[in-house]
């Protein structure tokens, strides 16, 4: 008899903590760098809970914009336009899309009612 390999399911092998994927891990810690001002802020006041809260805060900004897609709202427009997209995907390429200047035209056809 020979042997032959299993299929497995691997996508979530590549998790750190089962939370955290590699590019989750880097925002949130980008997240956590944004508030690193306000944690020097408050604890030169001695208030350094207030300033770990803040860290906290943007750290999981950070870690929602690596790791949830946009949902479909019908009632926005964005929403319904970007439904199922990653939240980190769309801000760079409206980024991108403010930083070069560009235009895009939408033809729409036009449909009559035969009556």
């Amino acid at each position: 008899m020979g042997t032959h390999k299993i299929p497995r399911d691997v996508s979530g092998e590549s998790r750190i903590l089962l939370i955290f994927s590699w590019k989750a891990l880097g925002y949130t810690f980008i997240g956590a760098v944004f508030g690193l001002p306000f944690f020097f802020l408050f604890s030169s006041f001695n208030m350094y809970i207030v300033g770990i809260v803040f860290i906290a805060i943007f750290a999981l900004i950070g870690f929602s914009i690596g790791t949830f897609t946009i949902p479909n709202i019908e009632n926005f427009e964005i929403t319904r336009k970007t439904a199922g997209l990653k939240i980190d995907y769309v801000i760079r390429t409206g980024i991108r899309f403010k930083l070069r200047g560009k235009k895009v035209y939408v033809y729409a056809k036009e449909e009559k009612d035969d009556e």
